[in-house]
């Protein structure tokens, strides 16, 4: 018989994401694979049980009560993977508030030498350890929201040392928190001061220089560009995504946040890992990111952060067959670190049901991240990650607003939210 290190018992429901395909697409989305009054049985970091608590019960040896969980009809879900973040920054845009709030957008307050050049001038001038504690502190707010994988864009040096020293910042980020980093190098985030009226030279730079080391070296996963009117044209996009694909790079764009940019329709004909945003796209690009099989990360408080009149199109992309996942966009223009926060405006704005924005939270936006298979579930022999809420099912993640976890597992081991605090 099966000797776990901890059984969990008495859940009302647990939401497994184990059945279907990956990414999951359209009435897929909706599926969960939900076991009621269920069981997990826990053995060296891994799940080697999991069902009705009867069936469970007959599989194994029970271990010692204080090895044992009763979770008192609370629910069970994946850890969450956060698909997008700019978590990596020093300093804040607190002050820029008032300006957002009379109207300034955020070119103009980019022009203007505000917004991303502020932070740019804060990150560049805060000494690694700073950037290695403040960025940590914020990722181990996002674990207190059950967050296990955390995808992380540079973006806020825009020279080429600047960006290599925060690449080369994320290993130890990693170590301190405990979450799995996903490294995404956005030198192509904007066009930096300096570089004003010499725009191919920077975009020379990124490609011929940057990108080839941050290959060389392993620095990232991924190469992001920001493809929007005032930053990067679809055409130098173009360059830097497919000068990234030769150096054996992932890739992902910033496209149509703002307008319909074209972003979108190049991230189709180049069938980009994902597309990011989308807030603009027509349904023409929609539909090509379908047929493309380019997975839709949306972000869903970030309009909401920005005072934006426009919402995440949810309900649009998956009407239109385009896979979704979602990420907070953690940055200094949308300070949102816990995923249960996006998921209620994943459902109140975007119009996602919460079964399929618990879906984008987990097992879709481990695909927009290219993680291995079975990450973002719970299923036996997959990895013992997976958040435990105090609600009486799981159609209550994105109803409630901000829901925090009561009980953390991390590789099969339980972070008890007293020990979490205690990092913060």
């Amino acid at each position: 018989m099966i000797r776990p290190d901890y059984l969990l018992t008495g859940a009302s429901e647990i939401a497994t994401l184990a059945r279907g395909p990956v990414p999951r697409v359209g009435p897929a989305a909706a599926e969960l694979g939900l076991v009621r009054h269920g069981a997990i049985a826990l053995q060296g970091g891994r799940i080697v049980a999991l069902g009705s608590a009867r069936a469970v019960a007959a599989r194994i040896r029970r271990p010692p009560a204080d090895r044992v969980i009763d979770l008192g009809g609370s629910v069970v879900v994946p850890a969450f993977v956060d698909a997008h973040t700019h978590a990596l920054f020093a300093g804040d845009r607190a002050g820029e508030l008032p300006a957002k709030i009379h109207g300034a957008t955020y070119l103009e307050i980019a022009r203007a030498g505000g917004g991303i050049f502020r932070t740019v001038r804060s990150t560049r001038h805060a000494p690694a350890e700073r950037l290695i504690r403040e960025t940590s502190d914020r990722l181990l707010r996002a674990a207190r929201g059950g967050s296990r994988t955390v995808e992380v864009k540079t973006g806020y040096a825009l020279n080429h040392l600047g960006e290599l020293r925060l690449l080369g910042l994320l290993p130890a980020i990693a170590r301190r928190t405990g979450l799995e980093i996903v490294p995404t190098y956005l030198g192509a985030h904007a066009v930096p001061p300096e570089a004003a009226g010499r725009r191919r030279e920077y975009v020379n730079e990124i490609v011929r220089r940057t990108i080839p080391q941050v290959a060389r070296h392993r620095l990232a996963r991924f190469v992001d560009v920001f493809c929007e009117p005032g930053f990067f044209t679809v055409a130098e996009a173009e360059r830097i995504l497919r000068s990234a694909r030769a150096a054996g790079l992932g890739l992902k764009i910033h496209a149509d946040e703002f307008v319909a940019s074209g972003g979108a329709a190049l991230a189709a004909r180049l069938v980009v890992r994902s597309a990011e945003h989308l807030l603009a796209t027509p349904s023409n690009d929609r539909r090509a990111l379908a047929r493309a099989g380019v997975t839709a990360v949306l972000l869903p408080a970030t309009p909401w952060a920005a005072l934006a009149s426009r919402r995440s199109p949810g309900r649009e992309m998956v009407d239109s067959g385009v896979p979704v996942a979602l990420g907070t966009d953690l940055s200094p223009n949308s300070w949102v670190e816990r995923m249960p926060t996006v998921l209620a405006h994943a459902v109140y704005s975007a119009r996602l049901t919460p079964a399929e924005a618990l879906t984008a939270a987990t097992v879709n936006a481990a695909h927009a991240l290219d993680r291995p298979v079975g990450e973002g579930m719970l299923r036996e022999g997959g990895p013992g990650d997976l958040s435990v809420f105090p609600l009486g099912s799981v159609g209550e993640l994105g109803y409630r607003i901000d829901p925090l976890p009561s009980l953390i597992f991390r590789q099969g081991r339980p972070v008890f939210l007293s020990e979490l605090r205690a990092h913060l």
